[in-house]
């Protein structure tokens, strides 16, 4: 009876979180088709991936503010901004940049007032998120106004009631692609066969995009069972929890899918506690420095590692070309490569994507 109270606890924590559904959104080719972006978008990845070239004249000095869910174990949020701000500086621009960390699911109330007070300040550009119901009520209100203009980032699938009036930029790494390359691994491991739990973040769209269509996909695609789904709000120690109750059910689980970072790490405890490190199998998400680490130690199986700095590079190309009058050359969605590491991944490989994916942030991490 214990553990379905603790599940309880769990799901009672993402009250207040949108419930996201697939008529929701467009799938990224769905809407660059929708809005004839092909080019469009080809051509603003191929300017992405050369060095920088400096913008055409001088620019007055902009206001940026960044509201980002960076209270986290995860690099991911902290690289964006690195990543970002050295790409506004060889593209020579002229910029202030004000950055807010908060806590993911949990502040809206602190989120809000952020943005209020962004837009008094006369903000030129605002980089949110999306993903509780709340934000949604928030950027409408900013879409709305002529300043600031906004980058919805961590979300590459435009909201279907918005149609063709969208913000400004949606930039990130498709969630569900990952969830996908990930499922592809597990079938392969188990051969499809066996039980599984799921460790979401909340109830909102990270969840759905990365948890419900994952076991979605593994659903049409093998025999395997999930039996066990705990909602953490992205917490390690409640996914250390969460794990730890489960073994006590299902102690021959295949393997146990964690929707981020830190709810990878606080299964990588719960594993190691029980001394199940390798028998019960474990993903990271993002491939951030912890995760990397936690596969080159043995302690975890596999992670989907994002290109992470081309993100930050997307939203500095996008903000030079806006301030080039050259608005028709921005495509709606940037989403950014991934490539999936395995424990065991020989030192040469792995160095060569982190050269890749770290391309302005691998001294931060010296």
């Amino acid at each position: 009876m214990k553990h379905y109270i603790f599940k309880l606890i769990i799901l009672m924590c993402a009250f207040n979180i949108l419930n996201a559904g697939n008529s929701d959104y467009f799938a990224i080719d769905e809407y660059i088709e929708f809005t004839n972006q092909e080019k469009i978008s080809n051509d603003f990845i191929a300017q992405i991936q050369k060095d920088a070239v400096k913008i055409k004249q001088e620019n007055k000095k902009i206001r940026i503010v960044l509201v980002y869910p960076g209270k986290q174990l995860t690099d991911y949020w902290m690289k964006s901004k690195v990543s970002f701000e050295k790409r506004l500086n060889e593209l020579g621009i002229n910029y202030e940049l004000v950055l807010h960390f908060t806590k993911p699911h949990v502040e809206t109330r602190v989120q809000s007032k952020l943005l209020l007070k962004a837009i008094k300040d006369n903000t030129d550009y605002l980089v949110f998120v999306l993903d509780a119901s709340k934000h949604a009520k928030f950027i409408e209100r900013i879409m709305s106004r002529e300043k600031p203009k906004l980058i919805l980032q961590n979300i590459t699938t435009p909201l279907r009631k918005w149609q063709k009036d969208q913000p400004f930029l949606y930039v990130g790494f498709d969630h569900m692609l990952g969830s996908q390359m990930l499922a592809n691994y597990y079938i392969k491991k188990t051969k499809g066969k066996g039980k599984y739990a799921v460790l979401y973040t909340s109830n909102g769209y990270i969840g759905y995009m990365r948890g419900t269509k994952f076991i979605d996909y593994v659903s049409k695609n093998s025999d395997l069972k999930v039996v066990h789904e705990y909602y953490t709000n992205t917490s390690k120690d409640k996914a250390r929890l969460a794990t730890l109750d489960l073994l006590k059910i299902d102690p021959d689980v295949k393997f146990i899918y964690a929707c981020s970072t830190d709810i990878a790490l606080g299964v990588v405890e719960a594993l190691k506690e029980k001394n199940l490190v390798g028998k019960v199998l474990v993903n990271g998400w993002g491939g951030g420095n912890s995760e990397l680490k936690a596969i080159q130690d043995g302690f975890m199986d596999v992670t989907v590692m994002r290109m992470n700095d081309d993100n930050g590079v997307a939203m500095a190309e996008g903000i030079k070309l806006d301030l080039e009058n050259s608005r028709d050359k921005i495509p709606t969605i940037f989403s950014g490569d991934f490539a999936l590491v395995e424990r065991g991944i020989k030192q040469e490989e792995l160095e060569k994507l982190k050269k890749r994916a770290f391309r302005y942030t691998s001294d931060d991490d010296k």
